[in-house]
């Protein structure tokens, strides 16, 4: 099968590689769309996969073509969005509950191949089937939307929270969708790429600006997101937050990513500095919530490329050029 692959530091390529099988438990999926993130500019760099050459692609559904022998649950037709987590519930922190904590993590499309291939590998565990009216191509953004639940699992918003986002490509913009259907007062959405606040603007927003200086709330922001990863972005949001009031990092930050904190001001002010990494227990929950229309995937989905233009797409992800990138099989 054709499948992209990440041979190594920064060299990425779209090649034939063996036909996955299923295990006992697994099942193996017709690709119908894998969505790019920004985890994927890291394996590119060298970050987080913990050895190439590896398929990337954690974030796709399709349709079950085959099941091993102890599958039940699914069946081949069925159509499915996938779930990239892999736990060994086995250590302290699966234990406890803290799975995408768990000391031997793991993940479809980081330390094993993924989706970016006409087939791919899954448990059935991680299997979620789609409903009649859902295209299957779209729900490969259930995956980045179960990531942005879990965010709002951690910040445990409050009715009428002024909210300040930082970034509005994809996660933004899912942070934002999620903070007008958790009662916020209002939301706000610095970028410095123009053409994506248009897009935040389009999904309905208080206010949006280039700097946060621009916007009118000199008491702070209760709840402030940076879904950008940026050093910049970060350190002007810690500065951001309303007495009493939360920092989320949401983005995903370079290792050597580094921004100054006031310990005084986060004493004083009682400030809460939190983070949310991944999915945990929220996967199920974004398909519900996918399902029932909480995205529009023609606003979200910007541009979908065949699998064969993957390192195209993944120049054009890192350019900042458009929203969600898809690629199709």
């Amino acid at each position: 099968m054709k499948a992209a692959v990440i041979e190594s530091v920064g060299r990425a390529v779209v090649t034939e590689v063996p036909d996955p099988t299923p295990g006992p438990r697994e099942v193996v999926v017709e690709v119908a769309a894998c969505g790019l993130c920004g985890t994927d500019l890291h394996i590119l760099q060298g970050e987080f996969a913990p050895k190439l050459p590896i398929v990337p692609g954690h974030e796709f559904a399709g349709e079950v073509v085959g099941v091993g022998a102890q599958v039940t649950e699914v069946a081949v037709g069925d159509r499915v969005a996938v779930d990239p987590s892999l736990y060994c519930y086995e250590c302290h922190y699966c234990r406890s509950g803290h799975n995408n904590m768990c000391e031997r993590w793991a993940a479809i499309g980081v330390t094993t191949a993924g989706g970016a291939a006409q087939y791919a590998v899954a448990p059935v565990a991680n299997c979620v089937k789609l409903p009649e009216h859902v295209r299957t191509q779209d729900a490969a953004l259930v995956e980045p939307l179960s990531c942005a639940v879990r965010g709002y699992d951690v910040l445990k918003s409050q009715l009428g929270a002024h909210v300040l986002i930082y970034g509005s490509g994809t996660m933004g913009l899912m942070m934002l969708e999620l903070a007008k259907r958790t009662g916020a007062a209002s939301v706000d959405v610095v970028d410095i790429n123009p053409a994506r606040l248009e897009t935040a603007r389009r999904l309905g927003v208080s206010g949006t600006a280039g700097n946060a200086d621009e916007l009118d709330r000199p008491q702070g922001w209760e709840l402030v997101v940076d879904a950008t990863g940026n050093a910049a972005a970060i350190q002007d949001g810690l500065g951001r937050v309303a007495k009493a009031g939360t920092f989320l990092q949401f983005g995903v930050a370079d290792y050597a990513t580094r921004v100054e904190i006031d310990p005084y001001r986060i004493y004083n002010q009682e400030i809460t500095i939190t983070g949310s990494m991944a999915v945990l227990h929220s996967y199920e929950r974004a398909a519900e919530l996918f399902a029932a229309g909480v995205l529009d995937p023609e606003v979200f989905i910007s541009d979908r490329l065949p699998l064969t233009e993957y390192p195209k797409a993944l120049e054009q992800f890192a350019a900042g050029v458009g929203r969600k990138i898809v690629v199709v099989p």
